[in-house]
């Protein structure tokens, strides 16, 4: 956002706004800007590049004797400029080949020794001018054009100076450029602050910062006065298809307008900021919208009515029709998305509302009747259609800030004075008020309800002291509304204010306004008692570094899935949450759990040459129908998966449903779980979303004290080659809830002094059996039977099963010690024919 001090200095001068701003130095005001309004990008000297320019009169104008397409020109510069040769009337001679140079004709001169502006900044030597010959006749210096003046694109002839300005009278004094500075302030910083998109709004706040009081010019009010019909009707019609969209649509008519190029002053403040003069009607909307903040455009009123039905000009706002499309102003073809807000009459488009206009309907030298509207736009939709078309244009810059409704007549009513004043034009028509607003929020001229707040809540946040009337003072200076009564104070945001909504807006401003640099520095007071941990946290911790030092490795995957990896996984979307704005396809649906995310990683990391790793995330999932006062229910879960290639050293040692068991031995013994587990034959149900992707005989569900705390389990064969995976592959998925409330960390255990005994014991049992329920029986009874003050640990070696399916051998190692004395083998053997017996009794288990 670039603003000139002396056009901010000038605005307060021409509506008696407010005192100088730029008092306390160029400096210091960079400084205040910066820490309390915006942070200043850049600060540019505009006046330097205009020195020695000066305003002289055509006093006669006569041709060439040796150049057809030249004038010789004597000027009246007020014979104010030194070291220039003189006639005898103390006029200048200036040879001009400007076709629209003629007697009587007030224009800006650049004297001998002065530089032509436009050549100032560039990648060459600036051109600095002197007297010289053309043609054999001698020209002090030239006779500018706008283009020269670095004011405008124009060439074609030197810039006509409106108004009765006396010779010799500086050109920068004349027009605000002498002295002045173009600050460039970070435009993100006033992201939620569309008023500040417009000199009315920067004025005021460069005020406020400084604890002066700041008015709004007489005209900047809500429910302004417009001038009655003084000609001939012109016919309007406004019809808004779209009032969620399009909350207010302002409109009128003025006829007989002249429109031709803009005078000066308004052709340099437009070029101060980087804006080209088009002619008076464009540059007059393009200016109250860089004053004010609020976009207008300005339609041909015939151009209009020729392509509506009818005597009248019609207006649709809607959406575009299939195999609709549009001629921008700049020549673009545009076929504009299904979901934008137009322009058009009733037969066919004009416009990008809030984007850009239309050719057909646009102001030339033509034209004399007009329609001016100004309009409240949804601020989503203007930038949806932006950034779909590429169209990136001032009014977009301001309308997808979210402008208020509630300023369009202040504005509209402006202009209409303006072109009425300076442009001959006459009101054709009733003011068109297409308003779709609440009517409480128009009574009380503010888009939000008044806060009630006291001087100590905002004291209490700041780290300030200032009494209710100190921050009275600082909010009217803006123009707020407030009222004080004792220490309660209530405030109303003015009409254009679209942020201060809560109690919290409201600190935040009196902190900006005051100055955070005012603040005391003093640390803020607390409880250095430390906080009680989160025992959620503290789980996942563990459970993180437990898999971590086991091997695994820990990914994140999103949240959001396509829902061709839950068919995939054999679960069914429907009982997923679909997201209804899902930021592309691949992220549809909220997942039901976290193993298919895991499964999906597995392919791209054998390809990539990993040949066996395990993969595990502590993630959410979500499923239908699961809620709790109306909300989804977040299922926290911790998933691993373990995979493969075929030629690795884990592939060719067992099954990999074992491989996986031994990562959630590890966690499970972490919580003091592993004794507690029971494995049981998995059930699959139609409504559980965690059990779809394992496969009949290979996946066990974990259940400890009668509660189920996860699965475990290979993957079946339609999973496998869904997500191309390996076939030694397997997993587990766990709940977190159940095992914070499950868990029983193991406290220290002191290892025995004297050294262990190992031995192995091999059963052979029925082909059914499953390994589960012998280990826990062989684990009970050396429970029962162990000698006093020893400690065993029973972990499975082999299970093995011949083509005969006749029985299999499950291989169970035992290693023992005693914290008295070395245990003999003996001992130990004797120990595990007590088992073998006992699970020959019960089991029908023959030791081999």
């Amino acid at each position: 956002m670039k603003i000139s001090l002396n056009t901010i200095k000038s605005f307060n001068q021409r509506y008696k706004t407010t005192s100088d701003v730029a008092a306390i130095g160029i400096d210091k005001l960079v400084d205040k800007t910066g820490a309390q309004l915006g942070a200043v990008d850049e600060v540019i000297s505009i006046g330097e590049k205009y020195q020695g320019i000066v305003i002289a009169k055509v006093v006669s104008c006569e041709k060439h004797p040796d150049a057809d397409r030249l004038n010789v020109c004597t000027i009246d510069d007020g014979g104010n400029t030194p070291d220039v040769k003189r006639d005898a009337n103390r006029y200048v001679q200036v040879v001009c080949g400007a076709p629209n140079v003629r007697e009587g004709l007030t224009i800006a001169w650049l004297p001998p020794g002065a530089t032509v502006p436009s050549s100032i900044g560039g990648d060459e030597e600036p051109f600095v001018l002197e007297a010289r010959e053309l043609r054999g006749v001698i020209s002090n210096g030239m006779l500018a054009s706008p283009k020269e003046l670095a004011i405008g694109e124009s060439h074609d002839g030197i810039l006509e100076i409106d108004g009765d300005i006396k010779p010799g009278t500086d050109f920068a004094e004349a027009f605000g450029l002498a002295g002045d500075v173009l600050l460039e302030i970070e435009n993100k910083m006033f992201t939620h602050r569309p008023d500040c998109f417009g000199f009315l709004g920067i004025a005021r706040e460069l005020a406020g910062i400084q604890g002066l009081p700041f008015k709004s010019p007489e005209w900047f009010v809500q429910s302004p006065v417009f001038p009655a019909v003084e000609a001939d009707v012109l016919p309007l019609t406004i019809t808004n298809e779209l009032p969620d969209l399009v909350p207010r649509f302002t409109a009128i008519a003025l006829s007989n307008v002249q429109v031709g190029p803009s005078p000066v002053w308004l052709q340099v403040e437009l070029a101060k900021i980087g804006q080209n003069s088009i002619n008076n009607i464009v540059d007059y909307t393009n200016y109250f919208m860089l004053q004010t903040g609020q976009p207008l455009h300005a339609f041909d009123y015939d151009k209009v009515k020729a392509l509506s039905d009818g005597d009248s000009a019609n207006i649709v706002i809607r959406n575009p029709r299939p195999s609709e499309s549009l001629t921008l102003l700049n020549g673009t073809e545009l076929k504009p998305r299904p979901e934008a807000i137009m322009i058009a009459t009733d037969k066919q488009l004009i416009g990008v509302a809030g984007v850009k206009g239309g050719l057909g309907t646009g102001i030339d030298e033509n034209t004399k009747n007009i329609i001016l509207e100004c309009a409240n736009f949804d601020m989503y939709s203007i930038r949806r259609t932006s950034m779909a078309h590429g169209l990136f244009t001032d009014a977009v810059t301001r309308f997808n800030k979210g402008q208020s409704p509630l300023q369009n007549l202040a504005v509209l009513a402006k202009i209409v004075d303006e072109i009425r004043q300076y442009a001959d034009g006459k009101v054709a028509s009733e003011l068109i008020d297409n308003n779709h607003l609440d009517e409480a929020m128009q009574k009380r001229g503010s888009l939000f309800m008044p806060i009630k707040l006291s001087a100590e809540f905002i004291n209490s946040r700041l780290g300030s002291e200032l009494s209710a009337e100190e921050i009275k003072t600082l909010l009217t200076n803006v123009e707020f509304g407030v009222e004080v009564s004792g220490d309660e104070i209530t405030v109303t945001s003015p009409f254009w204010r679209t942020d201060v909504e809560l109690r919290e807006d409201v600190v935040e401003e009196i902190g900006r306004l005051h100055g955070y640099d005012q603040l005391p520095l003093d640390l803020p007071k607390r409880d250095l008692t430390p906080t009680i941990r989160n025992a959620a946290l503290d789980l996942k911790a563990v459970v993180r570094d437990t898999l971590a030092r086991s091997g695994g490795n820990e990914v994140l995957t999103y949240s959001f899935v396509h829902g061709d990896l839950l068919t995939r996984a054999g679960q069914d979307p429907a009982r997923a949450y679909q997201v209804s704005n899902a930021l592309s396809p691949d992220l549809q649906y909220y997942r039901l759990s976290l193993t298919p995310s895991l499964l999906d990683k597995v392919h791209a990391n054998i390809k990539s040459g990993y040949k066996e790793f395990a993969l595990f995330e502590i993630g959410k999932a979500h499923v239908v129908d699961r809620e709790e006062d109306n909300l989804p229910i977040e299922f926290e879960r911790v998933a691993m998966v373990f995979a493969a290639d075929k030629k690795s050293p884990a592939a060719k040692s067992g099954a990999p449903y074992y491989q996986a068991r031994t990562y959630l031995m590890a966690v499970l013994d972490k919580l003091g779980l592993s004794e507690r587990v029971s494995f049981e034959p998995l059930e699959k149900k139609a409504d559980d979303t965690s059990t779809s992707f394992y496969a009949d005989g290979r996946a066990s569900t974990l259940v400890v004290d009668g509660q189920i705390i996860g699965r475990i389990g290979e993957y079946k064969a339609s999973v496998l080659a869904a997500f191309k995976l390996p076939a030694f592959c397997a997993g587990f998925e766990l709940g977190l809830e159940p095992l914070s409330k499950l868990q029983e960390p193991k406290g220290y255990i002191a290892l025995p002094r004297f050294p262990k005994v190992s031995q192995d014991i091999t059963l052979r049992v029925a082909t059914d059996l499953p390994y589960q329920e012998l280990f826990d029986f062989a684990r009970n009874e050396l429970q029962d039977l162990q000698p006093d003050n020893t400690l065993p640990r029973l972990t499975p070696v082999d299970i093995y099963q011949g083509d005969d399916k006749a029985g299999k051998n499950i291989t169970l190692r035992l290693d023992i010690s005693s914290y008295e004395r070395t245990l003999t083998d003996t001992e130990v053997n004797k120990l595990l024919d007590s088992v073998a017996a006992a699970a020959k009794s019960k089991l029908s288990a023959e030791r081999i």
